[in-house]
């Protein structure tokens, strides 16, 4: 039987308010996975179990905002407190309680598959002083964690890529990078959703569609998903593609 351990065990937080209708919960500066759990921890445990007046959660890295309807929080408030003094008292609560089994923030093991043509594989491979081949090897070697899902709907920063291959984003962005393209930015790996600008370094491309408005979820991954990337084809990539209308 599983034991039941504090997820959340006297760390350093702090809560401030950002306007009359959000607040933000932070749990420091770093990117790092067990303080990552505890922001997927307390964004589980607000959707599941919302307060009166909850609109919505929002977690990154290290740190959730929340936001809330203030009028619905008054109804509920004790007296003489403001709605955000009542909010801050709900999430001190929580983070006090929460509680789960061991390992059991949620992680999915998501595989995508990769293309590996991009633009700037072969300028990663000189900067580094290994063959394209090896770039591709390195970069899924390993697994991945999300962190957060942030910039586009559906783009998911995930972390961390070997130093072997970490590289700094381009000084001035590309004004259209393509649906699907994966790219490295420091020692972020991630998968533009959609056709957009981006700065990222761009070594491949996935046939998965990784937003899709039609599907429940919406979005392929989801913070706390562990993401392996495995090398495909030009042929597979093509047999696989997920065209948006599809």
């Amino acid at each position: 039987m599983k034991t039941k351990v504090p997820l959340i065990h006297s760390p350093p937080y702090k809560i401030s308010v950002l306007n009359e209708t959000a607040l933000l919960v932070s749990f420091g500066n770093l990117i790092d996975t067990a303080i990552n759990d505890r922001v997927i921890a307390l964004h589980a445990s607000l959707t599941r179990d919302p307060f009166p007046g909850f609109i919505e959660s929002v977690p990154t890295y290290a740190s959730l905002a929340l936001f809330y309807d203030p009028l619905q929080v008054r109804i509920n408030r004790a007296p003489h407190a403001s709605a955000a003094d009542f909010v801050e008292s709900i999430i001190r609560q929580r983070i006090r309680s929460l509680q789960a089994e061991e390992g059991s923030v949620h992680k999915n093991l998501v595989t995508i598959p990769v293309y590996y043509n991009g633009e700037d594989l072969e300028w990663i491979a000189c900067q580094k002083k290994l063959t394209s081949e090896e770039v591709i090897a390195i970069h899924c070697a390993r697994t991945y964690r999300v962190f957060m899902i942030g910039f586009l709907p559906g783009f998911a920063y995930m972390g961390a890529v070997d130093q072997r291959i970490a590289v700094p984003r381009h000084a001035a962005p590309r004004t259209k990078v393509k649906a699907g393209s994966v790219g490295i930015a420091g020692s972020q790996t991630g998968i533009y959703p959609f056709d957009s600008p981006g700065g990222w370094q761009l070594i491949g491309q996935t046939p998965l569609r990784i937003f899709n408005a039609n599907k429940n979820p919406v979005c392929l991954l989801a913070p706390g998903d562990e993401v392996q990337f495995i090398s495909i084809s030009k042929e597979k990539f093509e047999a696989q593609y997920e065209h948006p209308g599809s």
